[in-house]
């Protein structure tokens, strides 16, 4: 059973591309597929690219031409909630695209034709990732300490997709006003979800919070994600990989 995981940016999987056995190259569409195994699984690893589009894009491939049974998106994103802190972990429980409005023909953030604006998460890849959350963040991360950061938090709930990079106050409170569960805001997760839906193939979605979504500079973003966010990633991915992740259900 082959597991697909994937980002946006190279930094983001960076760790987890060292960690890869027997590594095979595949190229298609425009990218780069690194086929291997990692902790006993066999896995499939893969830079979408930045946006909904390009996410899509990489699903349908993973899904069609490289048979992944699962798939996990890890990267970073921005907090929304409240008590979502710059150095949490966020893992999805549901997905929306939080720029989609084709009203009055259908409700606001409704996928056409499809009576959802919500796409949840697997069950199964979610908890996984949640369990392999509070392991990793029990330990002491000293990037996360040279950044001033301390105590991360493991959140579980709603995250939200658009094909804009929130980074204004004005923005963030907007979207806090109208939905008020989302815990955070990134760029590709719901449109893969969406594609995962079509294929009933099982997603995870997992984001470390580099910001605040807002106009602050709360930390450096590019020693973050080098430092804190690819290091989770690695860590998060090979603890839910021993926990069982990608295995055949039973």
């Amino acid at each position: 059973m082959t597991l697909a995981i994937v980002s946006a940016m190279r930094q983001e999987l960076s760790a987890l591309l060292a960690c890869l056995e027997g590594a095979q190259v595949v190229h298609a569409g425009g990218r780069s597929f690194h086929q291997g195994r990692m902790a006993g699984r066999d896995v499939v690893l893969v830079l979408s690219g930045i946006g909904k589009v390009a996410a899509a894009a990489t699903a349908v491939l993973l899904i069609d031409r490289f048979q992944a049974r699962s798939l996990l998106f890890t990267g970073v994103a921005g907090g929304l909630g409240p008590g979502v802190k710059v150095g949490d972990v966020v893992v999805a429980s549901a997905l929306l695209q939080h720029d989609l409005d084709v009203s009055p023909l259908f409700p606001r953030w409704e996928v056409p034709l499809t009576g959802r604006s919500r796409f949840d998460a697997d069950v199964r890849v979610r908890d996984a990732l949640a369990r392999a959350c509070d392991q990793v963040l029990a330990r002491p991360h000293p990037g996360l300490a040279s950044l001033g950061l301390h105590a991360p938090q493991r959140h579980l709930g709603l995250v939200v997709s658009g094909d804009r990079f929130v980074s204004s106050a004005a923005e963030s409170a907007s979207l806090r006003a109208a939905l008020p569960d989302a815990l955070a805001v990134e760029m590709e997760g719901a449109a893969m979800a969406q594609v995962c839906a079509d294929f009933a193939c099982p997603l995870g979605v997992l984001r470390s919070v580099s910001d605040r979504a807002d106009d602050a500079a709360h930390v450096d973003f590019g020693r973050f994600v080098d430092e804190v966010a690819a290091e989770y990633s690695r860590d998060i991915v090979l603890a839910a990989l021993a926990g069982g992740l990608g295995a055949a259900k039973a």
